[in-house]
C-alpha cells in the first residue's frame, strides 16, 4: 500500500504504526517537510528513493501526493488490556462507517482532543487506508487501536477495568452536556445507516445525545457527532484538572 503526502508520510515515520518498505521524493522538489522526512526516515534506517516527477507518478495512485509517498506495510493494533490499562482512559468506539473520509475525520477529531485509544470491529481497511490517514492528517496512525471481532465483549471486558461505556444514541438517552463525562470511558458512536449494535446497546451504561440548537431531526454525521464528543469529553477533563 501507498501513503501520500507529506503530513501521511510524517505520520507513519514518526508513529511506528506501520512497517515501511520505501519512501519516495520528488528529487526535483525541496521542502523543509521533505528535509525533515530525509533526516527521519535515515534515523530510523528507511530507504528514501528519489525520483523525477514522471518517475513518482508510476509508483503512487493518486495526484495529491505533493512530491512524496510511502510504500508501507499493514498497521500495528494493540490489545484491549492495553487500551484499558492506561490511565483515566477516554477510548473511542466506532462501528458501521463505512465511509474512509467520514471515519477518517471522526479519527481526527478525537485524536485532537487527546482519545487515549480506539476500538473498531475487524474489517479489511487495506485498500481504504490511505484515504484513512489522509483524511484523518496522520492521526490514525498515532490513535492506538485495537480491533476485535465482538465488540459487546469488549464493552464487557472493559467494566472490568472499571470501564464505563456510553452509546451516541438519542432513546432513553441523558444530554450530553450534562452527563458527567470525567471517569474513565468509551463513548461508542455507530454510522448513520444502522447506528450501534443491539449487543453493544445492551451491555452499556447507558446513551447520551447532543442537544440541538433548532427542530432539526435528523442525526448528525459520525465524523460531526465525534467532534461533539469528543471536544466535550476534553472540556470536562480539563475543567476538572483545573479546579
Amino acid at each position: 500500500m501507498t501513503v501520500e503526502g507529506a503530513i501521511s508520510v510524517k505520520a507513519v515515520l514518526l508513529s511506528g504504526s506501520r512497517p515501511i518498505e520505501e519512501i519516495y521524493i520528488d528529487k526535483t522538489k525541496k521542502t523543509k517537510d521533505f528535509s525533515f522526512i530525509i533526516r527521519e526516515a535515515e534515523k530510523r534506517g528507511v530507504k528514501t528513493v528519489f525520483l523525477d516527477t514522471d518517475g513518482l507518478s508510476k509508483v503512487v495512485n493518486g495526484r495529491t501526493h505533493g512530491g512524496v509517498a510511502a510504500a508501507v506495510g499493514e498497521r500495528k493494533y494493540v490489545s484491549l488490556s492495553e487500551l484499558f490499562a492506561v490511565e483515566n482512559p477516554f477510548i473511542a468506539l466506532l462501528e458501521g462507517i463505512e465511509d474512509p473520509y467520514n471515519f477518517g475525520d471522526a479519527l481526527r477529531s478525537f485524536y485532537a482532543a487527546g482519545a487515549t485509544g480506539l476500538i473498531v470491529p475487524e474489517r479489511n481497511w487495506l485498500d481504504a487506508a490511505a484515504t484513512v490517514v489522509k483524511s484523518s492528517a496522520g492521526a490514525s496512525e498515532f490513535l492506538p487501536t485495537a480491533c476485535c471481532n465482538d465488540l459487546a465483549t469488549a464493552v464487557s471486558e472493559a467494566k472490568k477495568y472499571g470501564i464505563k461505556t456510553f452509546c451516541a444514541e438519542r432513546k432513553d438517552a441523558q444530554p450530553l452536556y450534562g452527563k458527567d463525562l470525567t471517569c474513565p470511558l468509551i463513548i461508542a458512536i455507530g454510522g448513520e445507516l444502522r447506528g450501534l449494535s443491539r449487543k453493544i446497546a445492551d451491555n452499556a451504561d447507558g446513551n447520551i445525545y447532543i442537544p440541538y440548537g433548532s427542530q432539526f431531526k435528523n442525526a448528525l454525521s459520525a465524523s460531526g457527532a465525534s467532534a461533539v464528543f469528543a471536544f466535550e469529553i476534553m472540556r470536562q477533563r480539563h475543567q476538572k484538572n483545573t479546579n
